[in-house]
Parts: structure tokens; C-alpha cells; sequence
């Protein structure tokens, strides 16, 4: 058999929410046992099935609004599928996956659930029941519901082979996976004790407890304790986990099951079964039973059942051994839970491989002398039990009480050697981006509030791997929440100040500014020349591992056509000494600001955000040619160098101002100084002239007289003037290879966006000497793709300052990846997350250096408990409304109120919102206009039909309506009554 990686788990047992606070409760040496609970039954009148055993606290509570189920169908609800939903996404997210990245893939699902007596409960009443008590008392559904839910299209299966169902489940899934049928499985079971009557069958047999507890191998054993459960695991074939770096807790080598047959009675275990199906596992597995550290047995703690069982485990592990295999169960901590015991001692086992330590067994003190252990070369664990290093392997035994048997063979999770990259100081303290999302406003800051407890619970350290795992796991719901941080207790007060920011005082809503409603549209900005400075971008291209590769590819361009490395230029090395050095020397600053421009655009593209258009300023325009597809790389860094070699044979003497004035203004200036120009328009009273030093020095002192500011630019020569003409004299001659453009271009040439024109040799030479028109190519850019954001592409903020002085913006947001000498990882981090925030899905993994880490441990999905569906003992669930309806996920925008019935105002809507009501259970003051039928309250095709034969009824005058006819109005509540209204209307004309 292949070996299968345990990759993912989540439980819940009677004192134990968690998977954390199993473990604590295992190794506490605690029980989770305790009195029936009032909501089940009234123990008093059951005095033969006793009055405790184990029970959930929270067995009623569903987050029905998660998972888009209406308060009517969640009330028909088989609990154990209730708990099973928030069970199997919590599992997904600790496994290191987003559980709606899993939608459509065929995953599969294994759930053991023993007995059905939910459905003996709720249909046993003829008169009640409904299509929704149908599906929710299934036993079947019990998989199928996580299948339909989470959109998985792989084996979905119940086992129900009582006892034994949950391990046998797992056994499947191994095999699903092995034979290829799926890639990821989830297996595991549940149970929960819904009514005494299994517990008197137990009494009447003599397997009950008096005390509902069990006592396995215990000279105080006397029977069976029942007991609640839900446990799931995440299966993946070991190669492939390996092969993606998942986090490992245990390894299945083998599994086997099988049969005890005709023995000496159908309820009777069979010590000769036991054994053949230990040996199989074991066969299966590779393994010899004396490398057996320990064995999680069924151990029920009945007299009978616990001698056989003994008996099969010595004669399979036998003697002599070194040590004697170390035995125990869960069910002491526990009780039976039945249809989840297998899966409850799995991962009892998974978790100590994983830990490295056996739990003690409880009632170990007074050992059953009758069961011969230690001939039989086993031991019950009195304290937790260190393993050796090294492989250890176990085994976990579940056995049905029709018969059927199960075992399965455990490993340590093997311990591969990870390559270490080369990584700079930098990268170790790298900022991240921690994500965390939710289906409603209060449920994100409920969860923002568990992660800040359980990373504040952390160590202290970098967080790149935290946020890593986070941005691959906390993903995927409408609400959004994201933060850069460099260590723990920097994200922990970031996260703490979003949870103050979002509590609501008493009777004030909570903020909803957390959900966007489409996906950023953005656009570059290319800065020109001037924005230089001598180690531009080099923090970080020390910090950030994606910039670096796109520098150097960029550089590589460059040097091939310089015979010079910019990069070593900005990063003071080599020849460069003195990082200064290098803005001294023309022939290097043009290339230099190409390739950081190049790189940076490169960097946020790879990452997932893809400009919707382009711009580029002067120089700038060449990064934006290349970034629109129009030239490759290589082209623009050989044209970038030859235009650079042209610019420094100039003559000097030239120079550039910025006036706040516009041309029509600046009009009689420049008419008095014939050889200065109008260089570019930036804004409607933003302009830069260019010419000789003198002249502008005395255009600057005319225009201070009128009150208008001028500044002088970093500018070596007079740029876009006629004494420009002999670079572009030069650059006509150049033979140019251009593309279409890939991506929408708005020409500071031109100042409009470009159409089916080259930008070829004779663009080139036209855009180095003739003015640019900014202000104009901006707003054509705003009126061609109406961006939300503007990303400036350059070393420092010069194009978003101008355009938010121009009036541009029409809303859109300025971002800068690198606003300044200061810079570095954090500001493209800062700039990702807040463009995930307003929808944007990055590709998270180009933002951390390789080999940054494995999954780190999250906090669980924390889902709400505000919703109860078992208030009332479970033969009285009625189809009409439960008590506790919660309301629908309707958008967060004010809702229209519904006319009230009454006023008569709206009576096509008010029969359409009593329908949705009666059909689904909400509360009627909850289903707006908005409301989407299957999105926010999860109305299925039978529910359609429902909803369609109480509207039919409420509103005669609309005769019958087809579905198909209905189809396309059922995208709210509000279209639904529209088009209704709109039949009554067409027929009574």
C-alpha cells in the first residue's frame, strides 16, 4: 500500500472544542464526560440508561448564514451534519488550503455516521413531514452535504458499519486516493447521542456503564459510556504533500478491514477476525507488528470486549519484544463514540507521532489483572510516554458491533531535508501581508479577534511564513482584511487596532466597508526623468526576492547594450563605489531609471496586478512600451542606451522650471524668450518650461512679479525642446522592432490614447523633442478605462503628486510601491494588500522569498454561534419557522424597507417576501429587496418550487408560471416581485 500524508485535522469532543484542546485534554489526563444534558432527554426517566456520559456543549449551534441555509432547512437538519460543515472547513484550512480554492475539484469525502436516529425522530410523524426532513434525516446526506456544499465532485460516501464506521472511512479514502480517484480526501465521522434509546439496548445486554464512563482495561471496568464526536482529517497521497511542502502529522502507512463472520454471535467480537485484520495491516503496511511502539485500541471497556481484544493484540504483537507495545484508548478520556470512534483514536495517534509523545490512558492505576498484559508483551500507559527519535509506528483499532473490523498502521512524518536558499539579512525580517477574510462584517472582526489572541500566544519572530499561510488559507470570503507586518507583535497591535475600528457601540452598526464589490481596475504611471536618486530601489531589491530577479533580468538587458551594470551603480558596488557616483554620469541615469521602471512593473504584474492601461512620462514611456507588450526587453534597453549616449553628447547649458500656470498664461513669457519651450503639460496650471539656464532664470523672476511660483528641476539639459534634435536626429535612424500594443497605451505624445500607430523609430524621435502632453493622456487613460487605481511605476512619487493637483483622479485611488529613498519591501507589500482589499486575488507567493517556511498553525475559522436549531427536544421540530432565525447575507448597501402588507402600498412584494418567509423561516423584517435567493438565502431547486406554488397561491391574478418563465427573475427578491408585477400587468391589459 502507498503511503498517505495526514496533511489536515479538526474535531470536537466532549470537553474538547478543538483540535488543540483535545491534545490538552489528552495529555491533561482529563475527562469530558458529565450529565445528560436537559436539551436530550430528562435522565430521571431513563434510570437504566444513567444519568451522564459525553456530551458537545454547542451540539445545536450552526452558522446556518455560512453556508447559505435557510433557518428551515438548518431545523430539519441531522445534527450530525450540522456539525460536519464547520468541521470539514476548519480541517481544509488547517491543512494550508483555502477551502473554496478546493471548489470544483474532485475531492472526495468519507464520513462514518452509525444509526439514524434523527430520522426516527422527525419522520416518524407522517403529518410533518417536508422535503427538507427528507434530506436532512439521511444518514447518506451526511457526506453528500459537504460534496454539494464545498462544490466537490469525487467520491462522497456514508459508512455506516457501526462502531467502526469512522475508521473504515479512512480506510476508503486511502484507498480513493491510491487508486487515483481523488487527489485530497476528507474522512472521519460523527456522532451524536440524540435519544437513550441505543443506551438501552446497552443496559439491556449488560454493556452499559453504571456511570457512563468507560474504563478500558481497567479492573473497574463495567461497560459501555456513550458519547458525542465529530472528527475530520485531510488525506493527500505522501508524495504529493511532500512534493507541495504541506505539514505533515502522521503518515498511514496501511489499513485493512475485515469481517468477523459467522462467530459465536452477530454482536460478539471475534479475537480470530481481530488478529487476521491486524496481520493484514500490517502486511499492508510494511511493517512488522514488533516495531509497533503503540496501539490506540477499540477498548470499549467492557468485560468481554476488552479481554478478546487483548488476546488478538499479544498473539499479533507477542512476545519476546525489547519493550512491551504501549496500549491505550480514548474512549477513558471520551466515552464511546460510536459512528467517530475510529477517527477519535486516529487522531489521538496522529497527534502524538506528531508530538512525539503518547498520552497516559486513563484508568491505567488499576490494571485488569485477568487480561494478562504484561505476558502478552503489552503495558497500559500510567504517564505520557516520550518516543525515540526516528520513525515510530502505531496502530489504531476500531471495531464494529456487527462485525466489521478495521485497523490501520501510523508512521511519524518523515522529516525531509529542505534546501536553504541563499537569503539576504533582509529577507529574514521581510514584511508580509497577513489576510483574513469572513462572510460578514461582524463575523471578520470576530475573526480578527482570534487570530490577534492565538498569534499573540505565539513566540515572538519574522512573520513571513504566517502571513504566507494566511494568504493561501484565509482567502476566498467577501469580506477582506489585510496587513503588512515584520513580526508578531507588530501584526498582533495591527490586529487588535482593526478589531477596536470595527466594534460597534451599543446600538450603532458595525462598519460593512470591509466587502468589495468588484475587482480593481489599475493603471501604471511611468515616471520620467528627475526622479532619480543614488540608491534607488536598492532596499528593496535587498529585501524583495521578486524585484531582485526582474532587476537583474533587467539589468542583463541593459548591460548587454551598456558594457555596464546599472544594478552594481545602484547598489554602490564595484567600480561604483561611492552609490552617488553613477547620477553624475548621463550615459547611466536614463538606463538605470529604464530598468528600475521595467523591474518594478514586472515585479507587481507577476504578482497579479495587471495594468488595465499604460502611461509613461518622457523618459517613462519606453518601461510602458515594454510593459504594454509594444517592446520586448531587450529592444528597450538598447534603444533606452542609445538614447542615453545621444543625451550626454549634448552640449550643457540647458536646464527646466515647473510654473503654476498654464501655457495661455505663461504665453507672453515665452514670447519674450524665443529659445524656451513649454516642455510638458502636466496639469491645467502645471507646466514645465525647458531652455538655456539664463533665459528661464529670468522667466522665473517675471512670473514671481505676477504671483506665480516656480520651481527649478533636477534637469541636466533642456529636455523636449528643439535642442533636442540631435538625439532624436539619432534615434530616427534607428530601426525599431515594435508590437501591437498587448495593453491600452495613452501617449504623452499625443495626449490621447494610441490606435493602430507604430511606436516606431519616428515616435521615438517625435516624443524626444516635441512637449508632454501629461494632463491630456491622463484623462483620455481616466475616460478609456475609468481606473480605480493609480500605481506609479518609479523610484520616487512625482506623476500621482501632479495628477492629484490636476483633477484627474475621478475618484481613483494614488498607490506608490517605492515612494522614496526610505522604501523598501514594506511599501510593495502595503501596495498588494491594499489592492487585495478592494478585490484584487494576488499571486501571494511571489511576494515571500523561496523556502520561506511550511504552513504555519492559524486559529480556526471562528464561526457564529448566534444560532440555535435544537431548542426544543427533536420529535417537535415542525415545518414552520424555528424561534432563532438568523438573518440572510443580504449586501451591505441600506436596504429598501419591504411594505408592510397593510399599507397595501406593495402587495405583489409583501405576497412575494411571505413566501420567501414560510418556505425558508426567516423572520420577515430580514428579507430585503435585495436579497439574493441562492447567495444570500440559500434556496435550492426545491425550495424554487415551493416558493413558485405559495406565490401562485397568494397572487391568483398571475395564473401559473413556469419555471423557465421564472428563471431569470430569481436573482433577488426585488426582481422576482418586479416580474411578477410585470405578468399581472401583461394580463389584465
Amino acid at each position: 500500500m502507498g503511503d498517505i500524508a495526514v496533511v489536515g485535522i479538526d474535531c470536537a469532543f466532549p470537553g474538547a472544542a478543538g483540535v488543540r484542546a483535545y491534545w490538552d485534554l489528552l495529555m491533561g489526563g482529563r475527562a469530558g464526560t458529565g450529565p445528560v444534558p436537559g436539551q436530550r432527554w430528562d435522565a430521571r426517566d431513563f434510570p437504566a440508561v444513567g444519568d451522564s456520559g459525553g456530551f458537545l456543549d454547542d451540539a445545536d449551534v450552526f452558522d446556518s448564514d455560512f453556508f447559505s441555509i435557510t433557518p428551515r432547512e438548518a431545523a430539519a437538519m441531522d445534527p450530525h451534519q450540522r456539525l460536519l460543515l464547520p468541521c470539514a472547513w476548519r480541517a481544509l484550512e488547517d491543512s494550508g488550503r483555502a477551502p473554496g480554492g478546493l471548489a470544483g475539484s474532485g475531492t472526495g469525502v468519507f464520513v462514518g455516521v452509525m444509526g439514524g436516529e434523527w430520522g426516527r425522530l422527525t419522520m416518524s410523524d407522517l403529518a410533518q413531514v417536508t422535503p427538507l426532513l427528507g434530506s436532512g434525516s439521511s444518514a447518506g446526506m451526511a457526506a453528500n452535504r459537504i460534496s454539494y456544499h464545498f462544490d466537490f465532485t469525487g467520491p462522497s460516501l456514508a459508512v455506516d458499519t457501526a462502531c467502526s464506521s469512522s475508521l473504515v472511512a479512512v480506510h476508503l479514502a486511502a484507498n480513493s486516493l491510491l487508486s487515483g480517484e481523488c487527489d485530497t480526501a476528507l474522512a472521519g465521522g460523527v456522532n451524536v447521542v440524540l435519544s437513550p434509546s441505543l443506551g438501552l439496548v446497552y443496559g439491556q445486554l449488560g454493556l452499559a456503564a453504571a456511570d457512563g464512563r468507560c474504563k478500558p482495561f481497567s479492573a473497574e471496568a463495567d461497560g459501555i459510556g456513550r458519547s458525542d464526536g465529530v472528527g475530520l482529517v485531510v488525506l493527500r497521497r505522501l508524495d504529493d504533500a511532500l512534493a507541495d511542502g504541506d505539514r505533515i502529522y502522521a503518515v498511514l502507512r496501511g489499513s485493512a478491514v475485515n469481517q468477523d463472520g459467522r462467530s459465536n454471535g452477530m454482536i460478539a467480537p471475534n479475537r480470530w477476525s481481530q488478529e487476521r485484520v491486524l496481520n493484514a495491516a500490517y502486511r499492508r503496511a510494511g511493517v512488522d507488528p514488533a516495531e509497533v511502539a503503540f496501539v490506540e485500541a477499540h477498548g470499549t471497556g467492557t468485560v468481554l470486549g476488552d479481554a478478546i481484544e487483548c488476546a488478538a493484540l499479544g498473539s499479533v504483537h507477542g512476545v519476546p519484544r525489547e519493550r512491551p507495545c504501549a496500549l491505550g484508548s480514548v474512549k477513558g478520556n471520551l466515552g464511546h463514540t460510536e459512528g467517530a470512534a475510529g477517527i477519535a483514536g486516529f487522531i489521538k495517534t496522529a497527534l502524538a507521532l506528531h508530538h512525539r509523545i503518547v498520552p497516559a490512558s486513563l484508568f491505567a492505576e488499576r490494571e485488569n489483572s485477568r487480561l494478562r498484559l504484561a505476558e502478552r508483551g503489552l503495558r497500559l500507559l500510567k504517564s505520557p510516554s516520550r518516543l525515540p527519535r526516528g520513525e515510530n509506528i502505531a496502530g489504531v483499532s476500531s471495531f464494529g458491533m456487527g462485525g466489521t473490523n478495521a485497523h490501520a498502521v501510523l508512521a511519524t512524518a518523515p522529516r525531509a531535508p529542505r534546501p536553504v536558499p541563499a537569503r539576504s539579512r533582509a529577507d529574514a525580517g521581510a514584511a508580509g501581508v497577513f489576510t483574513v477574510t469572513a462572510d460578514t462584517a461582524e463575523a471578520l472582526c470576530r475573526n480578527l479577534a482570534a487570530q490577534a489572541d492565538a498569534v499573540a500566544a505565539r513566540a515572538p519572530g519574522g512573520t513571513a511564513a504566517l502571513c504566507r499561510t494566511s494568504n493561501r488559507v484565509k482567502t476566498g470570503l467577501p469580506h477582506r482584511f489585510a496587513l503588512t507586518a515584520r513580526d508578531t507583535g507588530e501584526l498582533v497591535a495591527g490586529l487588535r487596532r482593526a478589531v477596536e475600528r470595527r466594534t460597534p457601540a451599543p446600538g450603532v452598526p458595525g462598519a460593512a466597508g470591509d466587502r468589495p464589490w468588484g475587482r480593481p481596475v489599475v493603471a501604471f504611471l511611468f515616471t520620467g526623468q528627475g526622479s532619480e536618486y543614488p540608491e534607488m530601489t536598492a532596499a528593496l531589491y535587498r529585501e524583495s526576492p521578486a524585484f531582485r530577479r526582474r532587476l537583474d533580468e533587467a539589468d542583463a538587458a541593459v548591460a548587454a547594450h551598456l558594457g555596464a551594470s546599472v544594478r552594481d551603480a545602484l547598489l554602490g558596488e564595484a567600480e561604483y563605489a561611492d552609490a552617488g557616483e553613477w547620477t553624475d554620469r548621463p550615459e547611466l541615469v536614463q538606463p538605470a531609471l529604464f530598468a528600475v521602471e521595467c523591474a518594478l512593473a514586472a515585479t507587481l504584474t507577476a504578482l497579479g496586478v495587471v495594468p488595465a492601461a499604460v502611461l509613461g512620462h518622457s523618459l517613462g514611456e519606453y518601461a510602458a512600451a515594454v510593459t504594454a507588450g509594444v517592446l520586448d526587453l531587450d529592444e528597450g534597453a538598447r534603444l533606452v542606451v542609445r538614447r542615453a549616449r545621444l543625451t550626454a553628447a549634448l552640449p550643457p547649458g540647458g536646464t527646466m522650471i515647473s510654473a503654476t500656470a498654464g501655457p495661455e498664461v505663461l504665453a507672453p513669457a515665452l514670447a519674450a524668450e524665443p529659445d524656451v519651450v513649454a516642455a510638458a503639460l502636466n496639469g491645467p496650471a502645471d507646466t514645465v518650461l525647458s531652455g538655456p539656464s539664463g533665459a528661464l532664470a529670468r522667466i522665473a523672476g517675471e512670473l514671481a512679479s505676477l504671483g506665480i511660483r516656480t520651481k527649478e528641476l533636477s534637469a541636466p539639459y533642456a529636455f523636449h525642446t528643439p535642442g533636442m534634435a540631435p538625439v532624436a536626429a539619432g534615434l530616427r535612424k534607428e530601426p525599431v522592432r515594435c508590437a501591437p500594443a498587448a495593453l491600452p497605451v495613452a501617449s504623452t505624445r499625443y495626449g490621447r490614447m494610441l490606435h493602430e500607430e507604430p511606436m516606431d523609430a519616428a515616435y521615438w524621435a517625435g516624443q524626444t523633442e516635441e512637449p508632454v502632453l501629461f494632463d491630456a493622456a491622463l484623462g483620455a487613460l481616466v475616460d478609456a478605462v475609468a481606473p480605480t487605481h493609480l500605481i506609479e511605476i518609479g523610484p520616487q512619487p512625482q506623476l500621482s503628486r501632479i495628477a492629484a493637483r490636476a483633477g484627474r483622479l475621478r475618484g481613483a485611488e494614488l498607490l506608490h510601491p517605492v515612494p522614496g529613498p526610505e522604501a523598501t519591501g514594506r511599501e510593495l507589500a502595503e501596495t498588494v494588500a491594499a489592492l487585495y482589499r478592494c478585490g484584487l486575488d494576488p499571486v501571494w507567493e511571489e511576494l515571500y522569498a523561496p523556502g520561506t517556511g511550511t504552513d504555519e498553525a492559524l486559529a480556526p475559522y471562528v464561526f457564529s454561534s448566534a444560532h440555535r436549531y435544537w431548542d426544543r427536544p427533536p420529535s417537535a421540530v415542525a415545518p414552520e419557522p424555528v424561534r432563532s432565525a438568523p438573518a440572510p447575507r443580504a449586501p451591505e448597501a441600506a436596504p429598501h424597507p419591504v411594505v408592510s402588507r397593510e399599507t397595501g402600498d406593495d402587495a405583489v412584494l409583501d405576497a412575494v417576501v411571505e413566501a420567501v418567509t414560510e418556505v425558508g423561516g426567516y423572520p420577515v423584517e430580514r428579507v430585503v429587496r435585495e436579497a439574493r435567493f441562492h447567495e444570500d438565502l440559500g434556496f435550492d431547486s426545491v425550495m424554487i418550487m415551493q416558493l413558485k406554488n405559495r406565490v401562485e397561491a397568494r397572487l391568483p391574478r398571475v395564473g401559473e408560471v413556469s419555471v423557465q418563465q421564472l428563471l431569470p427573475a430569481l436573482r433577488s427578491v426585488g426582481s422576482l416581485a418586479e416580474f411578477l408585477d410585470g405578468v399581472i400587468m401583461a394580463r389584465s391589459a
